[in-house]
Order: structure tokens, then sequence, then C-alpha cells
């Protein structure tokens, strides 16, 4: 936010008197950050107001113009080629030894033997940019004398300060709200009112020659509107066009700028319609329809939704509530009759307007932030004075207006013990008188009532804190924190935290972290369908961009831009990366951790033949899984953005926590990548880790007996292997032999296998706790089992 120290002057008489250096410090200690300082006229000296006298013809160049400028204290040539000056005119004129603001010297220079001394100047050589056309000169307005000092001129010589505004304090978008603050900061400080913000005899009904406004929306919380009528439209005051350039607004016509100034007063957004393009003489504010279209003012079609809001006549869109105007109803040379649109909207409906759109206007961004609902009246005041003062325009007409319901503030009470506890400091009247200050009201019974441009302060310690800005804390005394009670704990899903992150890390993986908002249309992109339930994203009520308006319900998204971002900034090594964080599906926020693994670009590696795939990460899941005690199972399944058939869901004690699978390869094109294997789990079934059972070694020796079996080619080995263990545990129950593992050591497809099958080797290892075993005993066991599998269905090789 930009604040000009000259305007700041019409609504306070700062006391005490200190410079800008001081003033900046000050609010930066308060809470409003100052990012610099700019003295905009510079190293500006002995640039005057000069009056031509006379004008004439180069007689040799006749491109060049002689102009003898009167001074007030002389007579002086001056050559130009500025074509857009007549005799009596006044101009700036930097003469001879006199400084520009960039520093540059005025000297004499000789145009075809005409020696001209310093120079005639355009805006754009006064730094103000937008002021007026850089190809001419500034002429100045009648009220400027020769000899004047342009130092002294149409605002020239300012002060501005930069200052960051944080997103809760929406009130200090103004030089009014900064104002209010100055007179918490000083409180020695007067405000007081501007003469454009004086009340208006409005006593014309124009209310039957236009109709009525209706807001069945309750996004529109009161929308006012006020008549100008006969307006001429034209250049502002030079001084009004001065403020605006130093305060980054462009000035454009009288009638659109003095929406722009009063909004950089008072905070309130402006918008001015020509009343004769109107479509209907009515206002309706409502929400706009699925896909309805407007064309704004910077000429673009915007594809709206049922969150958008609109100002409508004759249902016809003519305005983006809050966010911009639109071309039809837009002020132009010939318009004479004006109706000024002062209103309050939903920060949460043009917030989000704003940024799916991609429309960054001042407006959008005060309404985002919120502003003070009782500001429209006061600012449709102003607004109306200045365009009678600038256009002679005739305003005495009654403003029109409809309303809904708003919050009214509630008493917040203090307590003495949480201010000692907060700030050492409990002087409740002291404490009053500084919230008085701020505008905070005192009902009594220590229970203060913020105003109503003080939204962000709802509870006690809002309270506190602006105690705690006045009075500065660096002056509150440190004090060492109480004794715990108990040492602390870790919980559990911190330990599982710190468990998982160790052995992908260990295993190679780099930790990511994403934000965990993501684009509107991220399942789309991700291939999602509508029915799973990771399509039932949460969207943020006030998001920060267009890309940052979904709560993510997969970490995938995240890491597959990570990896996107890196090829294109050049990297092209191997990229091992996780996250580990919440995902948001539904009311359910559960700790997900998610992988991806690619190769790389660069083919130039004496071991590029040695890359990872599928069974690599595979691998390491089974190690995140074992290292929790538990068992990994993996089931051929698919997602939507996996590749068919190299997909897998993965299982512990039953129950699916996840995925692993090399990624479409639809996706993959967009990437313009190959091989990119990916992963994600639940982590909510391993919070709590299983412990191991612990047994002593068997001293008698296993005996192995290996077979192989015939499966179809879908058959997965882990299923064969429990039938194998199933049929060994019905012979052995009653048995000192056990089965004390099975081990796949085999797959095998090809000749002497029939189409469609898969042979499967296992080892099986028997043993006793008790004995040593005979091979003839275990022959006799290991035939039974071949008998059972035979009944199962299965081919014994």
């Amino acid at each position: 936010m930009l604040i000009s120290l000259n305007l700041l002057k019409s609504f306070i008489d700062l006391e005490p008197v200190i410079t800008p250096e001081e003033l900046a410090e000050r609010l930066t200690f308060a809470g409003s950050e100052v990012e610099s300082i700019n003295y905009t006229s510079g190293k500006l000296s002995g640039v005057v107001a000069a009056r031509i006298d006379a004008l004439e013809v180069h007689p040799e160049e006749h491109k060049y113009y002689i102009a003898h400028l009167d001074t007030g204290t002389g007579i002086h040539k001056c050559v130009t080629s500025a074509k857009n000056m007549k005799k009596g005119d006044l101009v700036f004129y930097a003469g001879l030894n006199s400084i520009l603001p960039n520093g540059a010297v005025m000297g004499v220079r000789d145009f075809a033997g005409v020696q001209s001394a310093g120079m005639m100047l355009s805006a754009e050589e006064l730094g103000l940019d937008g002021v007026d056309d850089p190809s001419g000169l500034l002429i100045l307005p009648e009220d400027a004398r020769p000899g004047d000092d342009a130092n002294n001129l149409f605002h020239i010589n300012d002060v501005i300060l930069d200052v960051s505004i944080t997103p809760n304090r929406g009130d200090l978008l103004s030089h009014l709200g900064f104002a209010r603050e100055l007179k918490g900061l000083y409180p020695r400080s007067v405000l007081k009112s501007p003469q454009w913000l004086r009340p208006i005899n409005q006593d014309k009904d124009w209310s039957v020659k236009f109709g009525t406004i209706s807001l069945p929306d309750k996004g529109c919380i009161n929308y006012r509107l006020g008549l100008a009528t006969g307006a001429k439209i034209s250049e502002s005051p030079l001084t009004i066009k001065v403020d605006l350039s130093h305060l980054g607004m462009r000035p454009i016509n009288n009638a659109v700028d003095v929406t722009n100034y009063v909004m950089l007063m008072l905070g309130q957004p402006l918008h001015a319609f020509d009343l004769n393009t109107l479509p209907e003489r009515e206002i309706t504010v409502r929400a706009a329809h699925e896909n309805e279209h407007i064309t704004t003012l910077d000429e673009k079609e915007r594809i709206l939704n049922e969150n958008d809001l609109l100002i409508t006549s004759g249902n016809q869109a003519i305005a983006l509530a809050g966010v911009m105007g639109g071309s039809q109803t837009g002020i132009n040379d010939d318009t004479s009759t004006i109706i000024v649109e002062s209103a309050s909207f939903s920060p949460v409906r043009v917030g989000l307007t704003s940024r799916r759109l991609g429309i960054n206007s001042e407006a959008a961004y005060r309404f985002s932030r919120t502003v003070d609902p009782a500001l429209s009246k006061i600012a449709l005041t102003g607004a109306l004075n200045l365009l009678h003062e600038w256009s002679g325009a005739e305003v005495d007409y009654h403003p029109l207006s409809a309303e809904n319901a708003v919050l009214e503030p509630q008493t917040i009470k203090l307590t003495r013990h949480k201010l000692s506890v907060y700030l050492g400091f409990d002087d409740m009247n002291e404490a009053a008188r500084i919230l008085e200050n701020f505008g905070i009201k005192h009902t009594g019974e220590d229970k203060f009532l913020p105003p109503s441009y003080r939204p962000d302060i709802n509870i006690e310690e809002d309270l506190i804190e602006e105690i705690g800005r006045f009075r500065g804390y660096n002056e509150t005394e440190n004090a060492l924190p109480g004794r715990m009670s108990k040492r602390g704990e870790t919980g559990s899903q911190m330990m599982l935290s710190e468990a998982v992150r160790n052995v992908l890390i260990s295993r190679g993986y780099t930790e990511l972290m994403t934000y965990s908002f993501l684009p509107e249309d991220f399942c789309a992109k991700l291939l999602i369908p509508s029915d799973d339930k990771r399509s039932q994203v949460i969207n943020i009520a006030n998001p920060i961009s267009r890309e940052q308006i979904s709560m993510r319900s997969t970490l995938i998204y995240g890491l597959l831009s990570s990896l996107s971002n890196s090829l294109s900034s050049g990297y092209r090594d191997v990229i091992k990366i996780f996250e580990q964080g919440r995902v948001f599906i539904g009311n359910n926020e559960p700790e997900h951790i998610a992988g991806l693994i690619f190769n790389g670009l660069d083919t130039r590696s004496i071991f590029n033949e040695r890359c990872e795939d599928f069974y690599d990460m595979k691998a390491d899941i089974e190690a995140l899984i074992t290292s929790r005690g538990y068992k990994a199972v993996f089931k051929p399944e698919s997602e939507p953005f996996t590749h068919s058939g190299q997909c897998a869901g993965v299982y512990v004690d039953d129950v699916k926590i996840g995925f692993a699978g090399r990624l479409k390869p639809s996706l993959e094109q967009k990437l313009n990548i190959e091989n990119v294997y990916i992963f994600e789990l639940d982590l909510t079934n391993l919070i709590e880790p299983r412990k191991p059972e612990y047994k002593s070694l068997s001293q008698f020796p296993a005996v192995f007996r290996d077979i192989a079996i015939l499966a179809e080619r879908e058959k997965m080995s882990a299923d064969v292997m429990k039938d194998i263990i199933s049929s060994v545990s019905e012979l052995l129950a009653d048995s000192e032999l056990k089965l004390d593992s099975v081990r796949l050591f085999d797959i095998y497809e090809g000749k002497n296998i029939p189409e469609g099958f898969k042979s499967l080797a296992y080892s099986l290892s028997y043993r006793s706790d008790a004995r040593t075993l005979t091979d003839t005993e275990v022959d006799s066991v290991h035939n039974q089992v071949r008998g059972s599998l035979k009944q199962k269905g299965y081919t014994i090789r």
C-alpha cells in the first residue's frame, strides 16, 4: 500500500511532528512494515513555473521552436521541439544550473546557432509517469505563477511510504485507515475530515425515473447509487493526476479518477456507470449462472460460475461485483449522466472470483480483505462532491440504496489477568485509553466494542495485541517460562513420521514439502473420475491464488509438479523423492506418504543399464512397512493415473493401505518423460508398531524340499503360497514336525509350459525342535503335501 504524506495531512494533524524515517520505524514496530520511503521529487532543484511570453519558429531548423520564458525575474530563451504549447501557456522551466529529479544538471546547448539555456519539461522528465503525453510539455493550470518553485506546486514534492499490509488489516488500505492507525500510535494527534467529504443537499428524487435496486444474493451487504447529471468528461486537476501517479494509478479522466481517488483515500472501491448505456433502469445483484459470460473493461470475455457475484441490469451482466466493471457501461468522452456505485460485498465471494479469473484489481484486493460496510455512504458523498467540483455535474439527487442484514460488532471483555500474563502490564485505565485511541470504545465493566472497520478484533487476545502494538513489544520484560510438571513425550504420530522418513531417506529418497492447496482441476489432470472418493475435494473459502484453490486429496500431484519443475529447469539426473503429510478426503484427514522414482534424462552413465523399476520401488515399500513390524502384500489392481497392468494394491492384514505402479503413458507424455514409478500409502494402520516375537534358535537342522507348481498366469504367487501353507498345516496339525518357511525361488514361462500358465518353484523348510528329522519321514509328509495341492486343482511338475 502506497501512502502519500501530503494526502495524509488532510486526515490527521500529526503530533509530534516527526521525520518520515521516524514514522516508518514506528509503523514497522506496530506491525505495518514500511518497505521503502520514496521522495518523489528526487534531487529536483531550481525548476520554476514560467509563462511563454513569445514563441517563434527556429530560423534554420523549422522543427524547433524558440520560446521566450518569463520566470518572474527575467526573460529566458529556450529551444524545444514540442508542439503542444502556445503563447501565454505556463510550463515548468529548468534553467541554467537547475537540477532534474534524476540528478541531471542543466547547462547551455546550441541549436543551430541559437543558445538555449536549460529546458522546458514534460511530465515524464519530472518523474510523473502517465500524468501527461510524454512527447509534449506539461502545461500548467493558471493557478501557478511565474517563478513559483516546482517543489511547492501540485504535490510534486511528496514522500511516499510503501507499506506491507497483513491480510487481516484491510482497514489500512487507505489514507483514512492510516490516519486512524496513527491516531492510535500518536494519541495527541487530531483526526480531521477533508473538505470534499462535506454533506450535500440531496433533495431531488430520481427513484421514479430509475426503478429499483434488488439484492437477492446475500453476498451483497449494501448497495448505493448516486446520480450526477450534466457532467463534462475531461482531465482531472493536475494536482490529482500527480497524486494518482505517485500512488501507482494511471489518470484516465475526471469521472474515473474520482472513483480511484476516493478508493485510495477512504478504502471504499467505487464504480461509475454511464446511465444511458444501462440495458434497463434497474440494478440487481445476483449470483452468476453456470457458464454465464461477461466482457470486462479490459475487453476480455470471462466465463463465470455460481460462486461469482454479478451486477446486472435488465438481467444483463454489467459488472463483476467487487472485481471489475463491464465494457458495455463504461465511461467515455460523450458520457454526461453518471451513476456512481458504492457498495459492500462478501470478501469470500470477491476473493474466489478474483483469484479464479486472475483479475487482480485494486477493488478486489480491498474487498477480499473486508471493506467496512459503513464506508459506502461516506464514500458516495465524497465522490459526488468531487464530480461536481471536477466536471461541473449536478449531484443534488437523493441516493438510492438497498441493504441486507449485516453482523454488528460484539463487545469483548478484557481481564487484568490475561493482560498481565501476555504483556507484564496490568494498568486497566491506561489500557482503556490506548484502546480508545485506536477507535475501540470502552463500554464499561472492562468491556470494549471494536469499530466496524476492525473486523479482525474478535477476542480478548486481539485487544491485548492492540495494547502491545502501542506500548511496543520490546517494552515487555523478559520472563522465563514456568517449570514443566513432567517431561514431554513424543507422540505416536511423530514417531511414525520419523520412522518412515528414515527408511526412505536411507534408501536414497529425498523428502519434499509441497503446498496442501492445489488447482481446482487437479483431479481432472490426474484422470481421477468423479465417483472416486478422492474427487470429494474441499475448496478454500479465500484461496491464495488460482493455483491454490482446492485441498489435496492425494500427494501424487505435488510430486509430479515437482518433477516437472525440476526437469524444466534443466535437471537431468535420477530423481527419487517422497512427501509425507495430510490429505483431505471428505471429512477425513489421513496421514499419507507418497514416493516417486525417475531414472533421469542423462544417458551417458556407465550404469545406465541398471535402472530402478517397479520391483525396486516394491522393495522400498516392503522395507517401510516391515520397519513397523507388518508384512506387505501386493495384489494386481489399477489406479486412474497408472499404467494398465503395471499397478498393485498394497495390503496390510488384508486392509488396503495404498498402491504402487507406473505412471500412465498419457501423463508421461505431458511431462515428456518415460518410466515414472509412483506409490502412495495411508499410514493410519501403521501408527502403532507391531512388536516382533522373539524365540530361540532350534539346535536341530532343517530339511529342505522343493516343489514346482503350474498355476494360471493371473494367479498370485502369494495365493499359491497360502495354499501350500494351509495344506502343510492340515497335515502337521498333531505332529512335532513343522513348516519352518516357504520361499519362492523361481518363476518360469515358456517352452514346455502350457499357454496361459506359469511355473512357480518353492523351497519348503521342515524342522523339529525336538530332534533331527530323517529324509524318509520328510519325504512322506512332502508327498502328502503334493497330493493335497493336486486335490486343490494344481498341477505338480
